[in-house]
């Protein structure tokens, strides 16, 4: 969790009888409490570029943008970092992580991204198909860091994927309960493995506004599957939800990364016991508030719970 003031700027040094957390509305008691000094905790940044959501011409304008950010300030990253390409083929993992920035600009110059294929699919199915692909990618994402110790970012340049969403697209019955067992599941693995998602639009002001903003009706967390839409499960949703940002302000894509990893400067862990569900799946959403004038949290937004 991270607390910002009105400009935006991190805020540090607030104690635990600072915050108040809500669980379904009804106060919990903090169980435990630590505020971090990013600098010196272990994290690691992946960094995911997104050659299957994001048109030929503006991967390569991507491809420039991230390698200003990895070369900035002499080449010396925050953390250790690492690069994930994704195609049609799936994601391709760079072996190990490096705060070395030049190093990283130079593996990813020398990476071979080529055109997607999956255009031989066109329409609804074709994004369909890119749905799937994209999801699948992220689960392979948190799965290859889950056994990895501390906390860990994943910086996911893309417009994100087909939000195969409105009204005149139907769903049947099997097909929510799918995406509903896909939302608990993916909530939960990122908690668990303590990953923070952040989206970040490379297309930026350039996007239609209806395209840019349509995600935002989504963000509410779902309680069962008769409610699900398979844009419940964007990654802008997943990202706001789990306690990133999904970032779209702006084509410099190099500020929006830094932007990102200057949230690791401070922030705060808070612990509590959540209630005995009266069954597994269910939903609760979390809320937690700042008694500092003008200060916010955001934090993850909810949870399933577990047997």
């Amino acid at each position: 969790m991270v607390a910002t003031a009105k400009s935006g700027a991190l805020v540090s040094g607030l104690q635990q009888g600072d915050f108040t957390l809500l669980d379904n509305k009804a106060p919990q008691t903090i169980a435990s409490f630590r505020a971090v000094d990013g600098r010196k905790e272990p994290i690691e940044i992946v960094l995911v570029v997104d050659a299957v959501n994001t048109p030929y011409e503006t991967v390569t304008y991507e491809r420039g943008e991230i390698d200003r950010f990895l070369r900035d300030e002499g080449g010396h990253l925050a953390h250790p970092t690492s690069l994930a390409i994704f195609t049609d083929d799936g994601v391709r993992m760079q072996e190990g992580f490096s705060v070395e920035g030049n190093a990283l600009g130079t593996s990813l110059d020398q990476s071979v991204i080529g055109l997607r294929d999956i255009r031989r699919s066109s329409g609804f199915y074709g994004a369909a198909e890119r749905f799937e692909l994209s999801l699948k990618a992220l689960r392979e994402l948190i799965a290859h860091e889950s056994p990895r110790a501390g906390r860990k970012i994943i910086l996911w340049v893309s417009p994100g994927w087909p939000l195969l969403s409105g009204p005149n697209v139907q769903i049947a019955e099997k097909e929510r309960q799918e995406l509903y067992t896909d939302i608990v599941s993916l909530s939960t693995q990122l908690q668990q493995a303590r990953i923070t998602v952040y989206s970040v639009d490379p297309l930026g002001a350039t996007a239609g506004m209806a395209r840019t903003f349509y995600w935002e009706a989504f963000v509410k967390g779902i309680s069962k599957p008769s409610q699900v839409q398979a844009a419940d499960l964007a990654l802008q949703v997943l990202a706001t939800q789990n306690g990133g940002e999904a970032l779209n302000s702006s084509n410099d894509i190099a500020a929006l990364l830094r932007k990102c990893v200057a949230d690791t400067g401070a922030y705060y862990e808070i612990s509590f016991y959540p209630a005995i569900g009266d069954q597994s799946h269910e939903y609760h959403h979390l809320e937690i508030h700042v008694a500092k004038p003008g200060v916010t949290a955001r934090s993850r937004q909810g949870y399933y719970s577990r047997p």
